[in-house]
């Protein structure tokens, strides 16, 4: 391992980048509004990613080349703004941007570039390129701002039919009406639009802000299953950066992250403590939500997209290949010695289950930072630094990572 790493390490960098990413969870949306649920910035981004894969695919069926590595960056580069800029109001900001764009967009580069250039220098000048970018949208940028509005639509009816008395509420309705007829060309908008079969999807993909994580043990900030799921999504993408990953091994991590926990909106949470404590049952729990997965989800989206699905959204924590449509488990070693190509179809499950762990963790040490300290929390903690104490998948030291966030024990 190079010295420089570890001097990097010990400066915190990744740190920074990863609270940027979880203080999503605490920015609430539409807060002057009557809202019957939390609505978090986090969420919208997680439902927005799930929506673009979406879109992106439509336009793949109709033989448009999408460039899945523009795209799944520009989503997280999109991601950054909201959390320094924080819940503007849309309309205000929309006008903000027409009259300080570029002001505005290097002071979010200011804000982020520093420590994203210390931990992923290639990835931050990406990220700084996406910003100051004046051209005319790509086909991936389009898809993201189709995404936004869409999952912001999502939102909207929730919040107009708990407020529909509200001054102002129909001209907030009509204004994303209109913003959405700029992509009415893409043709997932359309069927989305349309409440086609597939909204079904999104709608269901939407209902994961409802389950809440850790749901028996008090916390704060309270997360979601779909928040959760994007901050796995971004930490697996960040890991494949590390580890040097073909484009497509990134595209898999980052979307099987996505969806790892796809199957809960038809089972709900079962925690990992009583899967493992009860023999067989994770087996199970495993075949039950295959069941369901076929019966329930993949006959809302189109036929040919079945087996990326099901290998996305199943056995997420597996290594593996995929030749010929024929899936093989593979080690971590084998993927980055031999299948680090396109071709191969590889997805890091051991790099999943360790960002999905580590986010959990970063979920309780969080609140435990915050003084909200359930044993539930703080047996959870020394479980995570235990099973993670010096384990190495491939670069990735994860210790290095879980020691970041670790508090010290209470006197």
């Amino acid at each position: 391992m190079p010295e420089h790493r570890c001097d990097r390490f010990s400066a915190m960098v990744p740190k920074t980048i990863i609270e940027r990413v979880f203080s999503a969870a605490m920015i609430q949306r539409w807060n002057d509004h009557v809202r019957p649920v939390e609505l978090t910035e986090i969420d919208k981004q997680a439902h927005k990613a799930m929506i673009a894969f979406l879109l992106a695919r439509f336009e793949e069926d109709r033989g448009h080349i999408i460039n899945w590595t523009d795209l799944i960056e520009g989503i997280i580069f999109d991601f950054f703004p909201r959390v320094v800029l924080t819940d503007i109001k849309a309309p205000f900001f929309h006008r903000l941007m027409l009259r300080r764009g570029k002001a505005i967009n290097e002071h979010v580069i200011a804000e982020i570039a520093p420590a994203l250039s210390a931990w992923q220098p290639d990835f931050a000048v990406r990220f700084q390129d996406f910003l100051r970018c004046s051209g005319p949208p790509q086909p991936e940028r389009r898809i993201i701002q189709a995404a936004h509005y869409l999952a912001t639509q999502w939102e909207f009816k929730i919040v107009y039919h708990a407020g529909p008395f509200m001054y102002g509420i129909e001209e907030t309705r009509r204004e994303i009406e209109h913003q959405l007829e700029d992509f009415i060309d893409l043709i997932g908008v359309q069927k989305i639009s349309l409440k086609q079969k597939s909204y079904g999807f999104v709608d269901l993909c939407g209902q994961l802000r409802f389950q809440q994580r850790w749901a028996q043990t008090p916390r704060v900030p309270r997360t979601s299953v779909l928040g959760h799921s994007l901050f796995v999504a971004m930490l697996a993408y960040f890991m494949s950066l590390e580890l040097n990953a073909c484009p497509q091994r990134r595209k898999n991590n980052f979307l099987s992250a996505l969806f790892h926990d796809l199957p809960e909106v038809l089972t709900r949470d079962i925690s990992s403590p009583v899967k493992r404590c009860i023999q067989g049952l994770e087996d199970c729990i495993a075949e039950e939500e295959h069941f369901l997965v076929r019966e329930r989800l993949l006959p809302l989206l189109p036929e040919a997209w079945h087996p990326d699905i099901e290998y996305y959204a199943e056995h997420p924590f597996d290594n593996r290949i995929r030749v010929d449509g024929v899936i093989q488990r593979v080690s971590h070693d084998e993927i980055n010695s031999k299948y680090n190509q396109d071709s191969f179809d590889a997805s890091d499950g051991e790099i999943i289950r360790g960002c999905d762990e580590l986010t959990a963790y970063i979920e309780a040490s969080k609140s435990l930072e915050h003084g909200v300290t359930p044993p539930q929390l703080v047996d959870a903690t020394r479980y995570f630094r235990e099973l993670y104490h010096e384990k190495v998948t491939g670069k990735i030291r994860w210790d290095e990572y879980f020691s970041a966030f670790e508090l010290p024990e209470p006197v």
